[in-house]
């Protein structure tokens, strides 16, 4: 093998890519074992990491005679005199081919939000279930919010087959369970491993005891899985975070590229003026760029003087996405107080930020069973289809087909908690809404204000507006 100094090494581990991947699954099903397992034999840990975890072994350990590898990952005190996960724990590891961050998520109920968060930036969910148990209630419920979350692969990781002597059968018993319950999910990418994260079996190398099995160990089939075609490269979305004047000769519009590739030339409208200018150039810190992609931060020059400010949105002018205040959207609860239906909120959608209202919620999903109900307002951890109304257009895609522009969080305007998160299903037709539109009306003349004064007044309300107060004008 070739050697190579630390900055030929520093430069090689730059350019991997990286894969981000939760792990939910039961309580005790191994999910902290199966990391802790997946660091040790990958020779990923420290001396004082492997003295600490053969001490805590002999303190808090579960696992007999064997290393206790979960308790790499339950830091928490309540963690390991429980011998649960509460908290999400990320974990970073890299190898010779791919960097890797693994959020451990809880598997209780009461954790949902804990998963979602845990969730939300994921490429890879592996589920763990039990060899001896199969698939329950709550590998139902974790496979669900991985769906709803969007995530494209799925590891189903059956767990503890020293347990069941790795009997074949009993493994391809679950797979097909499995199969079948997830296919109507429409998630595109499950594979299916058995393992056994206490003994190691198929977790980095492949397991001899389970000589049936032909497909990959899993680490090695976290190296080689293929994410790069999940981002969305067609629709141009480039939301505006911030101005850029640092002299009279530069005027840059900074943002993340959040779908679609920009090329230096190409034609692009500002949302939701509709003006059109053409890109002068892509600047980064670095130099500038031909050409810029998801998820690069970037600065965009532009060749006319156009109104763009915060919240505003640059993208091609023959790909639009859709401009609307009524849309549905599948709801997360993640405040300990229970919603209060009648109370405004604060949307935050890319950089946009404005007012808006729950219109109806048209119904709670089970996450245990998967039917649907009837309720006047949610808890903590529930999740339900609801129609909401903003004070000011937004610009979206359905979040199936574009997450970076598909998703939002609510803030209670009062605590400035995150109140939930939702993603976006589509636009909701006018005629379809509950409540008629009562935002506030400045009418100038019955006010008894001079035309002259029109302009400041505008100004004023633009700026409340950017602000997520939105006030209608008549003149």
């Amino acid at each position: 093998m070739e050697k190579l100094n630390i900055k030929e090494f520093l430069d090689q581990d730059e350019k991997k890519d990286l894969l981000r991947l939760l792990t939910a699954g039961s309580v005790d099903d191994g999910k902290s074992t199966l990391i802790g397992r997946l660091l040790f034999d990958s020779k990923k840990l420290y001396e004082d990491q492997l003295d600490a975890l053969e001490r805590d072994t002999k303190r808090y350990g579960n696992a007999g005679d064997d290393i206790d590898y979960a308790l790499l990952l339950d830091g928490l005190k309540a963690e390991r005199e429980q011998g649960i996960t509460i908290d999400v724990a990320y974990r970073y590891f890299s190898t010779n081919k791919r960097k890797f961050i693994i959020a451990d998520t809880p598997g209780h109920e009461q954790y949902t939000r804990n998963m979602i968060t845990g969730g939300s930036t994921a490429n890879l969910a592996i589920i763990l279930v039990d060899a001896r148990s199969g698939v329950i209630t709550q590998t139902r419920r974790h496979t669900y919010l991985v769906s709803l979350l969007g995530i494209k692969h799925v590891v189903l990781a059956v767990n503890k087959m020293d347990l069941v002597g790795y009997d074949r059968q009993v493994f391809d018993r679950i797979v097909t369970e499995y199969r079948q319950f997830a296919e109507p999910l429409g998630i595109p990418d499950i594979t299916c491993i058995p393992l056994s994260a206490l003994k190691g079996d198929n977790v980095v190398e492949a397991s001899e005891n389970m000589s049936w099995y032909t497909g990959k160990p899993l680490l090695e089939y976290l190296e080689t899985v293929h994410i790069g075609s999940d981002k969305n490269f067609a629709d141009l979305r480039y939301p505006v975070q911030y101005v850029m004047r640092p002299n009279l000769d530069f005027r840059g519009f900074c943002g993340k590229v959040a779908s679609g590739i920009i090329r230096k030339g190409d034609e692009v409208m500002a949302l939701p003026s509709g003006k059109k200018s053409h890109i002068k150039s892509i600047v980064t810190y670095d130099g500038e760029l031909d050409y810029a992609f998801p998820p690069q931060s970037v600065t965009l020059t532009l060749e006319d003087e156009i109104d763009v400010s915060r919240g505003e949105m640059l993208v091609h002018p023959d790909n639009l996405p859709v401009m609307d205040r009524n849309f549905e959207a599948m709801l997360v609860w993640m405040d300990e107080e229970p919603m209060d239906i009648n109370n405004s909120f604060f949307i935050k959608q890319t950089t946009n930020i404005s007012r808006t209202r729950i219109d109806s919620i048209k119904y709670k999903v089970d996450v245990n069973t998967m039917e649907h109900s009837s309720v006047p307002f949610l808890s903590l951890n529930e999740i339900a289809r609801v129609v909401f109304t903003t004070a000011k257009e937004l610009f979206f895609d359905p979040y199936r087909k574009n997450k970076s522009c598909g998703s939002f969080i609510l803030i209670d305007p009062i605590t400035n908690n995150t109140s939930a998160v939702g993603m976006i299903i589509d636009r909701v037709e006018k005629k379809d809404m509950n409540i008629a539109d009562d935002f506030p009306v400045l009418n100038l003349p019955e006010l008894g204000i001079a035309p002259e004064h029109y302009e400041a007044i505008e100004k004023a309300v633009k700026s409340l507006s950017e602000q997520g107060f939105e006030v209608r004008i008549e003149k």
